[in-house]
Formats: structure tokens, C-alpha cells, sequence
């Protein structure tokens, strides 16, 4: 039997999709090699053109139907470039090199949880709801980490002075992208659908508004976003836990307390639901 099947061997890979896959693994490689060459506001910027490049090959291989395996592992691997090693060397080398074992416990903790994020989300990509993410992306986490660099560095500020937040940001974003949190996925959003012109109109502001400044602006929108989930979360258990508080029959004190008889006691032959 031979070690591959003339089938197997005659199928051949989609080239436009893994060619943006490409791309975004090549940006996150960029990334890595300026920040090693200490220009670290490059190094950031190809994060975040990886990031624009990741999205583009999901898409593209869903409107012209040439989704494969061989896409969605070779995805996985760049993404673990491009959004797990790049972002954590940028930040280990720009301002948690001077932490000493702090700064690489930090680094690796980014590292670690984007793997981990990214393997869950291969095992659990049929069982779960298509229009949230289980934990923070591990993209968005990477324009955490690569937005506060360029930022720093926009404002005329070095490493060592942000190393604090720095290091309180990757954490947290490494501990996000593990936790089961749930972030809006943006996948429920139809682009062959029509929509308003206000929509259009809509999108022209948005990158009016990243245009103005960008490191600030886009920084700011991946911090709302990641902070977004944290607050759904709050609410849901909110109202989880007033719902059970409502559902709660009143105590004795409580019917003491505002002057009402206690509730009669329950038939041991009544039906019981």
C-alpha cells in the first residue's frame, strides 16, 4: 500500500486563500525581525496589517467556497506566529526585558494563552456560537499588546517608562483569550446582503476617524472591545442573579418585616410539579 493515495496526492491546496495566510505570516515574521533590529513602532504596525490579513483569508475562502483542512491548520500556524510569538517578543523586548523574571513570566504567559486559545477554538469550532467568541481572539489580543507599543512610542515615551502597564496588559490578555468570556465574533455580519446607505456612510466615518490618529484610535477600539465582553458578562450575571432573587419565595423575616401573614403551608397531598 503506498504511504499516500494517488487521490490524496493529485489534491492540491486553494492558492488565493493561503496566499493572505501567507501574507499575514510573513507580517507577523517582519514583526518579530524589527523588534530583534529594536524598531519596535514598525514591529507594530505589522501587527496590525497581520491582523488585517488574517481576516481577509477567512472571508475569501468563504465567498468563493475554497475552504480545505490544510487552510484551517496552516491559519492556526500563522496565527500562532503572527498573534502569539510576534506580540510577545515585541512587548518582551520594548519594555519587560528590564523586569528581569517578571517581564518573561509575563511574555510567556501571552505566549502560552494564545496557543491555548487558539487550540480550543479548532476543537470546539462546530459546537460552539458562531456569533461569539469563547474568550478574547487571539488577534485582538495581539493589537492590545502591539497598539500600546505603538502608542508609547507615538507619545514620545519609552519602555521602561509603560513597563507596569505593559506588563498588567499582556497578562491580562494572555489570562483573556483562555477565559470563557464570551466577544462578539462579527461573524452573523452578511456582506452580500444590501444595507443603508447610512451604513456605507457609517464605515467612511470609521476610517475618517482611524485616519485622524491612528495608534490612539485603534488602541482605544481594541480596548473597548476587549473590555466589551467583561461587561456582557457582568450584566448576564446580573440579571442571572435577579432573576433568582425574584424566582425566591419571601423569608419569615422578610413577611414580619412588612407587616404580611406567612404563606400557608403546602398540602402533603398536592400534586407536586
Amino acid at each position: 500500500m503506498p504511504l499516500i493515495t494517488p487521490d490524496k496526492r493529485r489534491r492540491g491546496i486553494y492558492i488565493l486563500p493561503n496566499l493572505f495566510t501567507t501574507a499575514a505570516l510573513f507580517a507577523g515574521f517582519y514583526a518579530i525581525v524589527q523588534a530583534m533590529d529594536q524598531r519596535f513602532e514598525i514591529a507594530a504596525v505589522a501587527i496590525f496589517v497581520a491582523m488585517v490579513l488574517d481576516g481577509l483569508d477567512g472571508r475569501i475562502a468563504r465567498l468563493t467556497h475554497t475552504q480545505s483542512e490544510f487552510g484551517a491548520e496552516y491559519d492556526s500556524l500563522s496565527d500562532m506566529v503572527s498573534f502569539g510569538a510576534a506580540p510577545a517578543l515585541v512587548m518582551y523586548e520594548w519594555a519587560l526585558r528590564d523586569l528581569g523574571k517578571l517581564g518573561w513570566v509575563a511574555a510567556f504567559i501571552y505566549c502560552a494563552g494564545a496557543a491555548l486559545r487558539l487550540a480550543r477554538f479548532n476543537t470546539n469550532i462546530s459546537v460552539v456560537d458562531k456569533r461569539y467568541f469563547q474568550g478574547l481572539p487571539s488577534p485582538a489580543a495581539a493589537a492590545l499588546t502591539a497598539g500600546l507599543v505603538w502608542v508609547g512610542i507615538d507619545n514620545g515615551f519609552s519602555g521602561d517608562e509603560l513597563s507596569g502597564y505593559a506588563c498588567v496588559l499582556t497578562i491580562f490578555a494572555g489570562l483573556s483569550m483562555v477565559s470563557n468570556v464570551l466577544f462578539w465574533s462579527g461573524k452573523s455580519i452578511n456582506l452580500r446582503k444590501s444595507v443603508p446607505f447610512i451604513v456605507v456612510l457609517a464605515v467612511v466615518l470609521v476610517f475618517a476617524l482611524i485616519s485622524s490618529y491612528p495608534p490612539g484610535i485603534l488602541f482605544g477600539l481594541f480596548l473597548a472591545y476587549a473590555a466589551s465582553g467583561y461587561v456582557m458578562w457582568a450584566l448576564r450575571w446580573k440579571r442571572r442573579k435577579d432573576k433568582r432573587a425574584g424566582t425566591m419565595p419571601p423569608t419569615a423575616t422578610d413577611n414580619q418585616a412588612s407587616g404580611a401573614e406567612p404563606p400557608a403551608a403546602a398540602d402533603d397531598d398536592a400534586p407536586r410539579s
